[in-house]
């Protein structure tokens, strides 16, 4: 049966690197499973890969779209299933690598169908959150779905937001769409998930962020200030930094923040890929490169 590596883990934890050198051991191309990669001009902030590794390696599903398009886990899913498809008839392993949750479990476990929202009424209901605020949202919800406003985590507006508008747009409660079955790939599937003792990964998160500070992340965010609304750049590295621009915060307090933002955003990834028991975990703060390599080839062989 052919085969599909996932390379997954928190952000920070060194997948990039440790992907680029998997494909080139089975000379073969990466799929990026990052949500944010996807968007062209969001290099720096989104830690994509580097010119360097896109010469070394050829890479699925980086730089692809507008900031301005919209795009979903299930269309990552339809997407990414074509490519694995196309790419099997020639190559035995693929590798996907990536650290978004959604588009992981979407790929491997299969998302469920809900209908496509309009983009008028997606704007609309982001106008009127950005003017009321989130709680006119919350309770329409309850309204038309109390099962999953029982359920929904109140405080994530793109998750509110996002049901109500299948609702809006169906008729339906989102609730009705969410059956959770998970299903069947015509390919193997090896979850290999990178960790760092915490210490170590907050380390190397905040040298991350002062790197990308460094290498110019203050001007891609300005590039793309005038269209810091869009789903898109509600983004760490970038609404942090937005808040500077609009004059709210100081940069020093702003790149703290980002560092900040993305140690909770690490917590949570690990959160969500604990509960995942087909995952195969490995300590890179205890294991040197090459052996986390071997180990990686030897338990996909």
């Amino acid at each position: 049966m052919k085969k599909l590596l996932v390379l997954l883990g928190p952000t920070g934890v060194g997948k990039t690197e440790l992907s680029v050198s998997l494909a080139e051991y089975w000379n073969c191309p990466i799929i990026s499973a990052d949500s944010r990669q996807l968007y062209k001009g969001l290099s720096i902030g989104t830690a994509a890969p580097t010119e360097n590794q896109l010469s070394r390696v050829p890479h699925y599903m980086v730089g692809t779209l507008s900031v301005e398009d919209y795009y979903s886990a299930s269309e990552f899913e339809t997407e990414a299933l074509k490519i694995i498809s196309e790419l099997h008839e020639t190559l035995d392993v693929l590798i996907v690598t990536g650290g978004s949750m959604m588009y992981i479990d979407a790929l491997c476990k299969g998302i469920d169908e809900v209908p496509t929202i309009d983009d008028v009424l997606r704007k609309e209901l982001y106008d009127r959150f950005e003017k009321e605020g989130l709680e006119p949202v919350r309770s329409q919800l309850k309204i038309l779905d109390p099962v999953f406003y029982d359920q929904v985590d109140l405080k994530n507006y793109k998750r509110v937001i996002h049901a109500l508008e299948v609702c809006l747009i169906s008729g339906k409660p989102y609730s009705s769409f969410r059956t959770n079955t998970v299903k069947q790939r015509p390919f193997e599937i090896i979850k290999i998930g990178l960790m760092r003792d915490r210490e170590e990964l907050y380390q190397r998160i905040n040298m991350r962020v002062d790197e990308m500070m460094r290498d110019g992340l203050l001007a891609e965010a300005e590039k793309f200030y005038p269209l810091r609304m869009n789903n898109s750049l509600n983004t760490v590295g970038y609404k942090e930094l937005f808040k500077y621009l609009d004059g709210e915060w100081t940069l020093d307090f702003a790149v703290e923040k980002i560092k900040q933002n993305s140690r909770i955003y690490s917590r949570k990834q690990m959160t969500w890929f604990k509960r995942d028991t087909d995952i195969t975990w490995i300590n890179l703060s205890d294991t040197p490169q090459n052996i986390a390599l071997q180990t990686i080839i030897e338990k996909t062989i």
